[in-house]
């Protein structure tokens, strides 16, 4: 029996996000679309930090959402969190408060509040599942919001709906193929190489990385941060991959995010526009993530559990300090200098502190994450370990090219203000807190990404063993129809 909790945290959020979506859908002023979309997003955070506290409270690995709507109408328990999805929650509800809030009113025909919280729903809903099918459908249905912007923007899709018609062909096989053959047989592992082709397509591992770049180039820098910095790519790899698949899999997986790690900080040294050198930054990150979540040790899958949310966080506010520039100055050329730094200074200092953050700078929440991450990948393989540290150290000089380039080296001249609205400081500044506040006192974050990693360790151990035991049951010529050992 799945432990409950004292309220329906996950499906209120989810209920308030589609409210205010459909809310905004006929708000026509863009003062008023602004404020109301801040109020919403405001409210699922609290509602997701609320969700949070009261599963600590619990000390469960798993619980469920008291008198659910969905246990009454499909009689079954949808909405399931965990300590690995826990967390997730509200630092994905906190992205979209603090996106929102940094947002110029004045780009609200560009950045729609409506299909933000549409997308804000429809994101909760897929960390708040473990249910296979339901996860596949999410991510299916969380590909459209971005394309509706293009369409509107009238920017060409092709590159897009190329690739997320190819991710949701896969995701789609991989789950009816699923359904048959046993957990070693032929069909099982064709299922298993499309879900994980289909996971590391939407994780944007090279070669199948092009859309990501495309995406950050037609769309507004907010749709294209809140799309990729939650990492669905390696949410469905934990949820629809790591229970199933063998262990010469697993190190398939990380050799590839290894080498896309590299590759993309490598270009991100090289990128003239600095969209195109965030989007290969953060895929950089991303892949070192997934190099974490695939080592099968629970001092790896620390690491990377923990790179996950300090890439989440420092790399948010990265981000958000590259758009407050951009909304002053249009986009970026990181061909010549710049010198915003006087009239800009403490986003200046802001940009370089969560910068630094995420490559792991002592002090900050990084440091730890990616001091888990080297050990656990030198504990496997020392190699991978080397090539971790030659990704952290290029992603290191590309941040410093591109402070240099943004905030010194020129006199920047203006004929109106460029000073940054308070919003916009708040946001970044909240991030830089818990940057440095996880920096300074990891062990409780540490702590529960551990508990994380064992259990998920076990969970996978338990999968693996049911397996062996049914083929030896059905060696033996005892009946098929016997119970399983456990329920997925």
């Amino acid at each position: 029996m799945i432990p409950e909790l004292h309220f329906a945290w996950m499906e209120i959020s989810i209920l308030i996000s589609l409210a205010g979506s459909l809310w905004l859908k006929f708000t026509k002023n863009r003062d008023i679309a602004y404020k109301r979309c801040l109020i919403t997003c405001a409210l699922v955070f609290l509602t997701a930090v609320g969700g949070w506290v009261d599963f600590m409270m619990l000390q469960t690995f798993e619980a469920t959402d008291q008198f659910s709507l969905t246990k009454l109408l499909w009689n079954r328990d949808i909405f399931t969190v965990d300590e690995l999805s826990a967390p997730l929650l509200p630092l994905a509800a906190l992205l979209y408060l603090l996106t929102v809030l940094s947002t110029l009113k004045t780009k609200g025909h560009r950045f729609s509040f409506s299909s933000t919280l549409l997308s804000e729903a429809i994101l909760f809903a897929t960390l708040s599942s473990r249910e296979p099918w339901v996860i596949i459908c999410l991510l299916s249905v969380a590909t459209i919001p971005p394309y509706l912007e293009m369409k509107t923007n009238r920017e060409s899709p092709r590159v897009y709906v190329l690739h997320m018609g190819l991710f949701i062909a896969l995701l789609v096989s991989g789950g009816i193929l699923s359904g048959f053959g046993d957990t070693h047989g032929a069909i099982s592992l064709v299922a298993g190489a499309l879900l994980t082709t289909a996971a590391l397509l939407r994780s944007g591992i090279v070669p199948l990385h092009c859309w990501m770049t495309d995406l950050f180039e037609k769309v507004t820098f907010g749709t294209a941060l809140l799309f990729v910095t939650p990492m669905t790519g390696a949410y469905a790899v934990m949820r629809l991959v790591y229970p199933i698949a063998p262990a010469w899999a697993l190190q398939g997986i990380a050799l590839i995010s290894l080498t896309t790690a590299v590759y993309a900080a490598g270009m991100a040294l090289v990128q003239k526009e600095a969209r195109r050198f965030f989007c290969y930054l953060f895929l950089s990150h991303s892949s070192l993530v997934l190099v974490g979540l695939e080592m099968a040790t629970p001092l790896g899958l620390t690491g990377g559990l923990c790179v996950w949310i300090s890439v989440g966080i420092s790399l948010a506010g990265f981000a958000l300090t590259f758009r407050s520039v951009e909304a002053r100055i249009g986009k970026i050329s990181l061909t010549a200098y710049h010198g915003l730094y006087e009239h800009t200074p403490t986003l200046a200092a802001l940009f370089l502190v969560t910068g630094l953050a995420s490559i792991g700078f002592p002090g900050t929440l990084g440091f730890i994450a990616t001091e888990l991450l080297v050990e656990g990948a030198i504990e496997v393989y020392p190699l991978i370990g080397t090539a971790v540290l030659i990704a952290t150290a290029l992603n290191s000089i590309a941040i410093l090219r591109a402070y240099f380039r943004v905030f010194t080296g020129a006199r920047h001249v203006a004929s109106i203000s460029l000073r940054v609205r308070v919003p916009e400081h708040v946001a970044i500044l909240i991030l830089v807190a818990l940057i440095l506040g996880g920096g300074l006192y990891p062990q409780p974050g540490i702590s529960s990404r551990y508990h994380a990693a064992k259990e998920m360790i076990q969970l996978r151990e338990t999968v693996f063993r049911h397996a062996n035991s049914e083929e030896k049951i059905s060696e033996a010529g005892r009946p098929a129809d016997q119970p399983p050992l456990i329920s997925l």
